[in-house]
């Protein structure tokens, strides 16, 4: 029987790509983009989450450091649609990391989710996510209340999918694996990481992109949690 719940936050309670949409629209017209050279403001957005997600990746893999990502991600959207490197906005990337938290867009049916959820079980955050903003989304967006415990990649020193994570995470809420699920939108970091840890794991699908056949669950809405448990 399952009696903790462990979930990501960015991609799957928290809207990451609305809120980097809302920020990054704001910040288009703060930086004045337009006159940058730069007359789309969408095809920006596109860009950037491309290499943002790309970037993403490699960090959960361990590929990359945090402040590379942070340092690569705006530069090389710019480069790539053609503004000379000397021309890139210094302060954007400190701009967005100062505004992207404190949007408080959430999934649809989340909190309903939850607020169901936590009657039943016990839940926590596993995220690698940067600590500071992590923290921030938490508290801004009332998520607080619903968790027992945030784990952060950052304070653990690995990243999902690395074991190490997962298994810190159980010692912290005090439960065994079998008592566990993880659910995630991550396949690499959230899905692979915990079932590879021997943990059980619901891949959040929002895209319905194609599942993979060695993943037996999938939900493509937040609400379908209230069907399966």
């Amino acid at each position: 029987m399952k009696k903790h719940i462990f979930f990501d936050l960015d991609h799957t309670i928290w809207d990451f790509d609305r809120n980097a949409e809302e920020t990054l629209n704001e910040l288009y017209h703060t930086h004045k983009l337009k006159e940058l050279g730069l007359l789309s403001c969408s095809d920006f957005i596109l860009k950037y989450t491309e290499n943002n997600h790309q970037l993403w990746a490699d960090y959960h893999l361990g590929k990359i450091t945090k402040e590379f990502l942070r340092a690569e991600r705006f530069s090389k959207t710019f480069i790539q649609l053609g503004i000379h490197p000397d021309s890139v906005p210094q302060q954007f990337e400190d701009d967005y990391v100062s505004i992207s938290p404190t949007k408080t867009n959430l999934f649809e049916a989340a909190e309903e989710v939850l607020a169901y959820l936590k009657q039943k079980y016990s839940l926590h955050i596993i995220s690698n996510g940067f600590k500071e903003t992590t923290l921030t989304k938490m508290n801004l967006s009332n998520l607080n209340p619903y968790f027992e415990n945030v784990i952060i990649s950052e304070d653990v020193g690995v990243n999902k999918p690395n074991p190490q994570i997962f298994e810190y995470a159980l010692d912290k809420a005090k439960a065994t694996k079998a008592e566990s699920i993880m659910i995630g939108d991550s396949l690499e970091a959230d899905i692979y990481g915990a079932l590879n840890f021997g943990m059980e794991a619901i891949f959040f699908n929002p895209l319905e992109k194609e599942k993979p056949v060695d993943v037996a669950k999938q939900i493509t809405h937040l609400k379908e949690l209230m069907l399966l448990f």
